[in-house]
């Protein structure tokens, strides 16, 4: 079992839970109560900070239905925070995209993380032909 240590910088969000079983996710919460109108970007903080295990980074999301519930979206996609992302004032934020006008509110769930092991070294090797089969490129499969 791997060990987080976490800080947290307020006291009006709920602590992490690791739900076994359930999903691997573990859901982040709005740190402070956020207005944005349609276009307006913002980072909100998301009120921890955490020390990963070495040779492992969290990957963060949104949530399934952050979108629906409150109209944004991650400007990155996918956040990455490695484990060099550990000093005291490294508070994690959630880089939003307001695409309607929305109100956040402090413990909100907005995102989720996981931690990943870094990628394995590896080595490119080129060549002329692949011997797999073609499965007719990017959105050959259909709509339905």
């Amino acid at each position: 079992m791997k060990t987080i240590t976490i800080k947290y910088f307020t006291d009006k969000i709920e602590k992490l839970t690791y739900i076994d079983g359930k999903s691997d996710w573990i859901d982040l919460r709005a740190a402070e109560d956020v207005a944005l109108k349609a276009g307006e970007f913002k980072l909100i903080p998301l009120g921890v900070a955490m020390k990963l295990p070495q040779g492992y980074e969290a990957h963060v999301v949104p949530r399934s239905s952050t979108f629906k519930n409150f109209g944004i979206i991650q400007t990155n996609h996918c956040g990455i925070i490695d484990e060099s992302y550990c000093g005291d004032n490294d508070q994690w934020y959630f880089p939003a995209y307001a695409l309607r006008d929305t109100e956040i509110h402090v413990n909100d769930r907005i995102c989720q993380f996981r931690i990943m092991e870094h990628q394995p070294t590896i080595q490119f090797e080129e060549t002329e032909k692949l011997t797999g089969a073609d499965r007719g490129g990017i959105g050959s499969t259909g709509v339905q």
